[in-house]
């Protein structure tokens, strides 16, 4: 089961100061520098966060609304960020100002919205708590983007839980993206801290086990499976780790 909208909040919250604490010990030639993310900069990583964390404020102002639409559909989800991005393009420290605003707006509005009415967002809309698991993802990935190319240690923290749940939790989206039925799969994962996480019905055929951080790391598309430490039986197994994804 997820955790309350509040926890959920709170690690978000953790997620975003740590991130920033990196961000603003860069100097004016750093932002510029390349990411690991191909073909953006630092700054243009930024940005992105903080024309995604302005989506997320949109969504919650029009909430009084109808919720069946979408943002975006996933076929042109990946050449949209990357048009908003050149568009918007700006130096690394007005991106960087623009993310701080939208993220404090964000994590704001997120606390005072219905925790049981839906947000329009990518696809489909998501209720909050997922919604902001997807914010808490998506910071996590793209600081293993920026850390590292700055040299910066970018350590697992016990917060991967969340993201290891929503990836779980969206299986079944993934094998339907993927053109194959849904099926269960038990997950169960070592967090950093030597904690254990499962996830899905234990008696499940198809199982995936070994470290959370691998585990996200292959759902965000930073580690392709072959390459991590997981294992994947059962008849479904194999397919799921091939198709697991970190977003909603």
């Amino acid at each position: 089961m997820a955790d309350g909208l509040d926890v959920i909040l709170a690690d978000l919250g953790s997620e975003y100061e740590r991130l920033d604490a990196i961000l603003a010990r860069l100097g004016p030639d750093e932002w510029s520098l390349p990411s690991l993310a191909a073909g953006w900069s630092i700054g243009d990583v930024v940005l992105h966060l903080a024309l995604t964390e302005e989506a997320v404020v949109r969504s919650i102002a029009e909430q009084g609304g109808a919720v069946a639409g979408s943002l975006d559909s996933p076929s042109q989800l990946e050449a949209r960020v990357a048009d908003d991005v050149r568009a918007e393009a700006m130096e690394g420290p007005a991106a960087f100002a623009r993310w701080r605003a939208a993220a404090a707006a964000s994590l704001q509005g997120l606390a005072t919205t219905d925790p049981d009415r839906p947000l329009r967002w990518v696809e489909a809309p998501l209720k909050p708590r997922t919604l902001a698991t997807t914010r808490l993802a998506e910071h996590w990935a793209h600081g293993l983007d920026v850390a590292p190319a700055l040299g910066v240690a970018y350590a697992d923290t016990v917060r991967l839980r969340h993201i290891a749940w929503l990836g779980h939790a969206t299986l079944p989206y993934a094998f339907r993206l993927g053109g194959l039925d849904p099926a269960p799969v038990a997950v169960e994962l070592s967090g950093p801290e030597g904690e254990i996480w499962t996830f899905g019905p234990s008696d499940a055929a198809s199982r995936i086990t070994g470290p959370a951080g691998d585990f996200c790391r292959v759902g965000a598309r930073r580690l392709k499976p072959e390459e991590s430490r997981l294992a994947a039986t059962g008849p479904e197994g194999a397919d799921a780790l091939r198709l697991l994804r970190n977003w909603a």
